[in-house]
């Protein structure tokens, strides 16, 4: 199995407003129970000429465009530029970066968005951090608890117990999730790697590589 990697290995920071918040720690998953609280605190940061509070601690960059059937709730921040698509269901601890795409019936939960992630048609992202340029394709699923409730483990070179029940999907920079694939209960995929359609995804994939479903990785071919 491949090493488990940090968020040094998976993130560049400079992507994030949430830059502060990961920095302080070693692992992404470790952030997530500290996005609710996080994303409150910041909010009240943001400059009124700039953000507009939409019902408490929702808070909108002007520059956003929501489709009016879309649902936000608290709280979250969405950051410049980013599209939020009909029926897209932000429910609550979410922080979304510059430049995104949250699509038609896309749900987001408790989850860090960095700078132009797209995440563009009937995703579910719970509990969850995506890297910048990272993709969902179209149906792909972040299943954040396991069937047995059981604390979610790591699985990598070594087993990592995370103390925590509900873990999505680390999402490295620069990463493509194919359509349809389900990617497990703390799985990672590092920077740069490929997910074919219709995949299951656990445990880790290694930076720079494809995988096909099925096998082990492989690593990238030169273009």
């Amino acid at each position: 199995m491949a090493k488990i990697p940090k968020i040094s290995e998976l993130y560049d920071l400079s992507h994030t407003a949430a830059a502060s918040l990961l920095g302080e720690l070693t692992y992404p998953w470790e952030v997530l129970p500290q996005i609710g609280e996080f994303v409150r605190a910041y909010g009240k940061t943001l400059a009124p000429a700039e953000y507009r509070e939409l019902i408490p601690e929702v808070w909108v960059h002007k520059s956003v465009k929501v489709a009016a059937t879309a649902t936000l709730c608290a709280p979250c921040v969405i950051g410049a530029e980013t599209e939020i698509r009909p029926g897209a269901y932000i429910r609550g601890s979410v922080l979304v970066g510059r430049d995104c795409v949250i699509g038609n019936s896309t749900e987001l939960k408790n989850a860090i968005l960095f700078d132009s992630v797209q995440a563009p048609h009937y995703n579910y992202v719970g509990d969850s951090v995506l890297g910048y340029l990272s993709h969902m394709g179209a149906g792909a699923i972040a299943s954040n608890i396991r069937s047995d409730r059981k604390n979610i483990v790591i699985h990598g070179d070594v087993d990592l117990e995370s103390g925590l029940r509900k873990i999505g999907t680390m999402l490295g920079d620069r990463v493509e999730i194919g359509c349809n694939s389900v990617l497990c209960p703390g799985s990672i995929v590092g920077r740069g790697a490929v997910v074919y359609p219709l995949s299951r995804v656990r445990g880790v994939i290694p930076a720079d590589s494809i995988y096909k479903g099925s096998g082990d990785p492989v690593p990238k071919r030169e273009a």
